[in-house]
């Protein structure tokens, strides 16, 4: 597919407010909604207007220590997407859920089940968990180091597949003369004994639409980027600038051909908070409206958090010392990417505290931009036929005037300009994203041995 048939994907992530930390703060901001779930359905049909690609929930099983300061996810991802499929037809559905603190029988249901009330529009963001926070809610002393979560995520995603592929697609027959529902010959025992996962199956249902949920993976490490070349079908990343996103384009894509992997069936999906006026100065004065709302506790402790400093005794307008972030490494060469984004920010910026503060607020090291919706429309295109994303993950600072006003004013001149659908062509997710649907893995092994 050359560059002209390309067709941007693009989802909008929802964070009940918005991705500002301030946002709940704002006026016109709705935090008593966030348990609200006619609220998301307003949300999902308000994307699905404007023809996006899906809906993106990030999740976690723990509450975070900063609520005092900022609503939390508040509703469970899976059962929202559930009623925002009721509500709407055509919108994609994705999920996170982690591998650390679930079973493959038990999320291999739960995306199944909305694959099907849904027409074929969900996907899992597939997650690993490093917190101890979450450790503490399942009953353990501590989160597992990296590499054995990444194992055992390893041995969970391929369990669940099998589930997902244990009825072949013509197993269910429905032969009421004859008294048969389904052939049993046609639906597989997995029996998965791994080091950390054991599954005996089938699955309790036939396939979804889709085959099985569209894979998401969110991860940019030295680990995430293996894991995402193996299995993952879009992920989600964040870079700052075109140069870092270029280069992790061609890693991974580079990383999935050397595997036996379409590089085109692996979605490369940034992600992108605007704050859009009529005027470059409206944009930045819209921004700057919202970063005099932070809390500096808050924003201290989520820069401690994911960038793993400690800034004590750093005053908010002292230069925020760069070795602060040594050995944070390079996009193809990294053990904790947002660590990086933030040190990179630092190299070339040379940030006082208070600014690298008000640089995160929006987006926690995601790509924050301000300006017309032309300057919008002009940055997601150069990064999209650069060689840079296969589209974006928008990331509004509010919810949902900012959605809104991404819909209204970037999304036509993204149409006008050949680059974004104007219409569904088909009705899944993989038909949004330009993906094949699989076939069962059983199918394929028994068609290959001539069964």
């Amino acid at each position: 597919m050359s560059v002209t048939d390309r067709r941007l994907n693009l989802n909008a992530f929802i964070y009940p407010t918005g991705h500002h930390e301030a946002s709940w703060r704002h006026p016109g901001s709705v935090p008593e909604r966030i348990y609200d779930v006619t609220y998301f359905q307003e949300l999902a049909r308000l994307a699905e207007s404007a023809k996006l690609d899906a809906v993106f929930f990030a999740d976690g099983p723990a509450l975070r220590t900063e609520v005092r300061y900022r609503p939390d996810y508040g509703l469970e991802p899976i059962t929202t997407l559930v009623a925002m499929a009721t509500a709407t037809t055509h919108l994609g559905l994705i999920a996170t859920a982690s591998t650390t603190y679930y079973e493959p029988y038990n999320l291999a249901r739960l995306f199944s089940s909305l694959d099907h009330i849904s027409g074929g529009r969900a996907a899992w963001n597939i997650v690993t968990t490093a917190t101890d926070a979450a450790a503490a809610n399942f009953g353990l002393t501590g989160h597992p180091d990296v590499r054995e979560r990444y194992a055992r995520a390893r041995e969970f995603v391929d369990a669940t597949i099998k589930l997902w592929d244990s009825w072949e697609d013509d197993a269910v027959v429905i032969d009421k003369e004859a008294g048969v529902y389904a052939d049993h010959d046609k639906i597989h025992r997995i029996d998965v004994e791994g080091e950390y996962i054991r599954v005996r199956g089938p699955f309790g249902s036939a396939r979804s639409p889709q085959g099985r949920p569209v894979l998401v993976q969110a991860g940019s490490s030295n680990d995430g980027r293996d894991f995402a070349a193996e299995y993952a079908e879009a992920i989600f990343t964040a870079h700052q600038r075109i140069e870092d996103a270029q280069a992790f384009y061609l890693d991974i894509k580079t990383r999935a051909r050397d595997l036996g992997r379409d590089p085109g069936h692996v979605k490369i999906l940034p992600g992108l908070s605007p704050f859009i006026g009529a005027t470059e100065a409206e944009a930045r004065d819209l921004q700057r409206e919202f970063d005099e709302l932070t809390i500096v506790d808050y924003g201290l402790g989520q820069l401690q958090k994911m960038g793993r400093i400690d800034v004590t005794g750093l005053g908010l307008d002292e230069k925020v010392p760069a070795e602060l972030f040594a050995g944070a490494g390079d996009i193809t060469d990294n053990t904790n990417s947002r660590r990086l984004v933030f040190a990179k920010i630092v190299e070339r910026e040379q940030p006082t505290l208070r600014q690298l503060l008000h640089k995160l607020a929006g987006a926690r090291g995601h790509n924050v931009v301000a300006g017309t919706a032309v300057q919008i429309a002009d940055i997601i295109e150069q990064w999209f036929t650069g060689g840079a994303a296969d589209g974006f993950n928008i990331m509004p600072p509010q919810y949902p005037q900012g959605l809104e006003a991404f819909i209204s004013s970037v999304v036509p001149i993204l149409q006008e300009r050949g680059l974004f659908r104007t219409e569904y062509s088909g009705t899944t997710l993989r038909d949004h994203y330009g993906l094949p649907r699989p076939d069962s893995s059983y199918a394929r092994a028994l068609s290959a041995s001539g069964i």
